[in-house]
């Protein structure tokens, strides 16, 4: 039995989003004028899966980005905030729930659309309070990503969930129970100006779109067939309820190689938890699996105050995400990777969040390195009574995990819980020490 606790690099550098891809937008076809701020913009950004991409944006047998969609997806966000956007910050991102859509005969979650608009919340901003009454708020170059359940919502192979996050709705692939529908018909009755944000495969956002535009009668002339990977739709509603479509196409020409950063950031000293190496021998052993190293790995982050959430992590965290290829290079080789499912919601004190950062730290290297990538769903992580024991049985209880290696990305404060109690179901008297990450004061957040 052997577990590795990895530190995430630490980057200490401002933020230029991404000026080196080794791509560009190409901006031949013309583009309609950026929405206004004053009308209700819901924006529709088609993420890849196997039925529908640009060629070799999706590998077709982990059903995940290619380097290549990853290079897209990084092109497509300055496009969507500057030329769709006009450079406002959005009012509310909505993304694919991942186990809704399982692909390939491994039934691998669909990750595509929530690394797709990734990049694009980086680029936006969160003002937070953390508790109530608080008088200080904190900006950082963050925004939340809305990919949970809906109230009443079942999903297959998913537990059910421990907080309910009416706030936190994302998009369900089936349209189960005619959630999608609900979430925009709401949107369009509350009347609120802003930019609604919605990234998802293109059959669920034609559906969204038709059924939308069927129900209120605004009779646009949506497309009826798939129109490419660069294509962004808005559907806009001026305050006296008339609509019109606008479509967007950035002729984004993504290069095929891994996303070189520039400038390149610098690295200190990476944080880590506390040495320790602890062998245990049991002449009885409590787990059934033979030959297995699980590698955990925190999520990044890096927010402006230690209080301060929103259940994704900040724009140096993208670095650090994005670093994590180089950073593991020649240290680990694991051949499958993990994570908790995103649409799980992290309660944090004032507000509740889709809980995105630990998938979305680890989904670069697994896009660098073209692993499968699947999400534990089948128990809460913030279900503090059970957690560590399910932790435990679902990864050393499960003979599909015998002789292989496996990169988890997980909750840094559930890793001493878990490494304790595995010691001590051997016998060993070992406390796994706390895992905190050691910080440099960040720049441009």
């Amino acid at each position: 039995m052997r577990i590795a606790v990895c530190p995430t690099l630490l980057l200490a550098a401002s933020i230029a989003f991404l000026a080196g891809c080794a791509g560009h937008p190409r901006s031949d076809a013309p583009n309609p004028s950026p929405l206004a701020a004053s009308n209700v913009n819901l924006v529709f950004v088609v993420s890849g899966d196997l039925d529908y991409q640009g060629a070799g944006d999706v590998d077709v047998n982990t059903a995940n980005l290619t380097r290549q969609g990853l290079q897209r997806a990084l092109l497509m966000a300055p496009f969507l905030k500057s030329k769709v956007l006009q450079n406002n910050n959005v009012s509310a991102i909505y993304t694919l729930e991942p186990m809704t859509h399982l692909q390939t005969a491994d039934k691998y979650p669909d990750m595509a659309a929530l690394e797709t608009i990734q990049q694009f919340a980086m680029m936006n901003k969160d003002t937070l309070q953390f508790n109530a009454g608080e008088s200080s708020l904190y900006t950082a170059n963050s925004f939340h990503i809305n990919v949970s359940y809906s109230i009443g919502q079942t999903v297959d192979g998913v537990a059910s969930p421990l907080v309910t996050c009416s706030g936190c709705q994302g998009i369900d692939y089936g349209d189960q129970g005619k959630n999608n529908d609900s979430l925009l018909s709401n949107l369009i009755r509350l009347n609120i100006p802003g930019y609604y944000v919605f990234s998802a495969p293109w059959d669920t956002t034609l559906n969204m779109m038709t059924v939308l535009n069927q129900a209120k009668g605004y009779n646009l002339p949506l497309p009826s067939s798939y129109p490419g990977p660069n294509n962004i739709y808005a559907i806009t509603v001026t305050p006296a309820g008339a609509a019109t479509l606008g479509t967007y196409i950035s002729n984004a020409t993504p290069a095929k190689t891994y996303p070189v950063l520039t400038p390149e950031p610098s690295v200190n000293t990476p944080g880590q938890a506390t040495l320790f190496n602890y062998f245990v021998s049991s002449a009885n052993p409590p787990v059934t699996n033979t030959n297995e190293t699980l590698y955990l790995i925190r999520h990044a982050e890096e927010h402006p105050v230690s209080s301060w959430e929103n259940g994704n992590y900040v724009a140096q965290g993208q670095w650090r995400s994005l670093a994590l290829p180089a950073a593991l290079q020649g240290k680990i080789a694991p051949d499958q990777v993990y994570s908790i499912d995103p649409a799980q919601v992290a309660p944090s004190g004032y507000f509740d969040w889709s809980y995105v950062k630990p998938s979305l730290t680890v989904e670069p290297y697994v896009i660098a390195n073209n692993l499968p990538y699947n999400l534990v769903a089948t128990f809460e992580l913030d279900d503090t009574t059970t957690v560590t024991q399910n932790t435990i049985d679902f990864f050393f209880n499960d003979p599909r995990f015998t002789n292989h290696k496996i990169l988890l990305a997980w909750e840094h404060e559930h890793f001493s819980p878990f490494v304790t109690a595995l010691l001590k179901s051997c016998g060993s008297s070992h406390t796994a020490p706390a895992w905190h990450l050691a910080t440099t004061t960040p720049s441009g957040l």
